[in-house]
C-alpha cells in the first residue's frame, strides 16, 4: 500500500511529496512573510532536485527504482518507476523550478503582481504533478498526472484576473480537457481492451497484438491529438492565448510543466506502448509525420508576422514542439534520442528567451519587437542572453540546439525519409528570420520612441523597478540558463548516453 512504500530508500514518490509538503507553509507565510515564503519555495525546489539526482545516480548504478503499486482494476494500477526518459525529464523540471523561482522573485515583485502566494502554491502543485508524470510506470498514471497539471495551471493562466486572462483560461481548460477526455482516454481504453494492460514495456505492448496499420494509425492519431499540450495543429490555439499570463507562467508553460509534459507523453507512449519497431514496420505514423512538418513551417511563418514578443515566442514553441513529436514518430533510435535531447535543449533555450522578454517588460516596459531598437546598451546582459537563446532554438553553435536537430535529421534519414530533413533546414532559416533580428535591432539600430499605447496599462511598482535595469534575481536566472545553453553544446553527450541506454 502507498503509506508503506514511502519508507523505501529509493522511491520516486519523494519527488512528488516534497513540493506538496511545501504548499501549506507557502500558504501560511503568505504575503506578510514573503522572504520566508520564497525561502521555503527555494528549499523545496533544491530538495526536489536532490531527490532526482539520487534517482539518476541509482538508475546509473543499475538499481531498480519503483514505488508500490496501487491496483484499481485488473490490469489498471497507479505506479511509479525510474527509466531514462523519465529521470532526465524530472531532473530538467526540478532544476528549472529552482531557476524559475529565482526569476519569479525578481519579476513578481518588480511588476507588483497580486496574489503571489496563490501563484507559488499552484506552481508547486504543478511541479509535483510533473514529477508524477515523469516517473509514471504506466499510461494510466501518466494520464492522471497529465490532468493534474492541467487543473493546477489554470489559476496561473488566469492570474491577472482580466477579461482577457479569464477568456484565455476558458480556452485553456476546455481545449486541454476536451482533447484528453474525448480522444486520449478512448485511446487508452482501446489499448487496455486489446492488451489487458497499460504498462510501459520495453519494445511496446502493441507489437504482439497483430493490429492492422490502419488501426494502429487511428489509435496513434487519438493519442497525438488527445495530447493537446503538445500543441500540434489544429489543437494549438490555447497556447498563444495563454500568453496573457505573467512571464514566469509563460516560462513554466513553455519550458517546464505543460508543453514538455505533452511531448514527453507522446515520446514515452511511442517507445513503451507502440514500440518503434512496430511503427517502423507498419508505417502507421507517416501521415502524422507530414502534419508535424506542416505545423513546423506554418507556426514559423506565423511567428514572423508577430510584433508582440511573447506571441512570437509562443508560435516558435508550437513549431519546436513538433520537432519532438516528429522525432518520436520517425521511430528510429537516433530520432528518439534526438527528440529526448531536444526536450532538454529547447527547455533551456526557450526559457531563456521568455526570461529575457519578462526582463524587458519590467525594466523597459516594452512588449513589442518594434520598440526594442537601440535597447541593447541599456540591458546588455538580457539582449546577449536573448541572442544565445535564439542560437539554441535555431540550432547553431556554440549551443546544444545543433546536436538535437542534427540527431533528428539523422534519424529521419535512418527512417528513409528525406522530406523532414528539408523541413528542418527550412525551419532553421525561418528561426533565423524571426529571432535574430531582435538582438540585432537592439544592439545596432538607433533608439526610437516606443508606442506608449502598447504599455500604458501596465502596472509597475516604481519603488522596486528602475527603468532600464533588470531586477537582480532576473539577471541571476537569465545568466544560469544562458550558460546552460552553451554548456549543452559541450556536454550533450552526457544526455544522449543516458538515452541510448533505452532498449528499443
Amino acid at each position: 500500500m502507498w503509506p508503506l512504500f514511502i519508507l523505501d530508500e529509493l522511491n520516486p514518490i519523494w519527488a512528488i511529496l516534497v513540493p506538496l509538503f511545501a504548499t501549506p507553509f507557502i500558504a501560511i507565510l503568505g504575503e506578510k512573510c514573503r522572504n520566508y515564503r520564497e525561502g521555503v519555495i527555494l528549499i523545496a525546489g533544491l530538495l526536489t532536485l536532490l531527490v532526482n539526482i539520487i534517482m539518476f545516480n541509482g538508475l546509473q548504478n543499475g538499481t531498480p527504482i519503483s514505488s508500490g503499486e496501487q491496483v484499481l482494476f485488473a490490469g489498471l494500477s497507479l505506479k511509479l518507476s525510474a527509466e531514462p526518459i523519465g529521470v532526465l525529464f524530472a531532473l530538467l523540471a526540478s532544476f528549472l523550478w529552482v531557476v524559475t523561482t529565482i526569476y519569479s522573485i525578481g519579476y513578481m515583485r518588480s511588476h507588483n503582481e497580486k496574489n503571489q502566494t496563490r501563484f507559488y502554491i499552484c506552481f508547486a502543485i504543478a511541479i509535483a504533478a510533473v514529477m508524477a508524470a515523469a516517473y509514471s510506470d504506466n499510461l494510466l498514471t501518466l494520464f492522471v498526472a497529465y490532468e493534474a497539471i492541467t487543473i493546477s495551471t489554470v489559476p496561473l493562466v488566469t492570474h491577472a484576473g482580466t477579461p482577457a486572462a479569464q477568456r484565455a483560461g476558458r480556452i485553456y481548460i476546455i481545449t486541454l480537457m476536451t482533447a484528453s477526455i474525448g480522444l486520449l482516454m478512448p485511446a487508452m481504453i482501446w489499448i487496455w481492451f486489446i492488451t489487458g494492460t497499460l504498462d510501459f514495456v520495453e519494445g511496446g505492448i502493441l507489437g504482439s497484438a497483430n493490429l492492422s496499420p490502419t488501426t494502429l494509425s487511428i489509435i496513434l492519431g487519438l493519442i497525438v491529438f488527445g495530447t493537446a499540450k503538445a500543441a500540434l495543429m489544429p489543437v494549438h490555439g490555447w497556447l498563444p492565448n495563454a500568453m496573457v499570463a505573467p512571464t514566469p507562467v509563460s516560462a513554466l508553460l513553455h519550458a517546464v510543466a505543460v508543453v514538455k509534459t505533452g511531448v514527453f507523453l507522446i515520446l514515452k507512449v511511442i517507445v513503451y506502448i507502440f514500440g518503434i519497431q512496430t511503427l517502423s514496420d507498419t508505417g502507421a505514423a507517416n501521415w502524422l509525420i507530414y502534419l508535424c512538418c506542416a505545423t513546423i513551417l506554418i507556426a514559423s511563418l506565423i511567428a514572423l508576422t508577430k510584433d508582440n514578443l511573447k506571441a512570437r515566442l509562443a508560435y516558435s514553441t508550437i513549431a519546436q514542439l513538433s520537432y519532438i513529436i516528429l522525432a518520436a514518430l520517425l521511430a528510429t533510435p537516433e530520432a528518439i534520442v534526438g527528440g529526448g535531447l531536444h526536450i532538454v535543449v529547447h527547455a533551456f533555450g526557450k526559457i531563456t528567451l521568455f526570461f529575457c522578454a519578462g526582463a524587458i517588460l519590467v525594466s523597459l516596459h516594452y512588449k513589442n519587437v518594434s520598440d526594442l531598437d537601440g535597447m541593447g546598451k541599456q540591458i546588455p546582459l538580457t539582449m546577449l542572453a536573448f541572442f544565445i537563446g535564439a542560437l539554441t532554438i535555431i540550432g547553431l553553435p556554440p549551443t546544444g540546439g545543433l546536436w538535437s536537430k542534427l540527431s533528428i535529421a539523422v534519424g529521419s534519414l535512418d527512417a528513409g525519409m528525406i522530406f523532414p530533413v528539408g523541413v528542418l533546414m527550412l525551419s532553421s532559416l525561418l528561426n533565423i528570420a524571426y529571432l535574430l533580428p531582435i538582438p540585432v535591432r537592439a544592439f545596432f539600430l538607433e533608439k526610437k520612441e516606443p508606442q506608449k499605447s502598447q504599455f500604458s496599462s501596465l502596472q509597475t511598482d516604481t519603488s522596486t523597478s528602475t527603468f532600464g535595469i533588470e531586477p537582480l534575481a532576473c539577471k541571476i536566472a537569465i545568466t544560469i540558463t544562458m550558460i546552460a545553453c552553451v554548456a549543452l553544446f559541450f556536454y550533450a553527450e552526457k544526455i544522449t548516453d543516458v538515452l541510448y541506454t533505452l532498449r528499443f
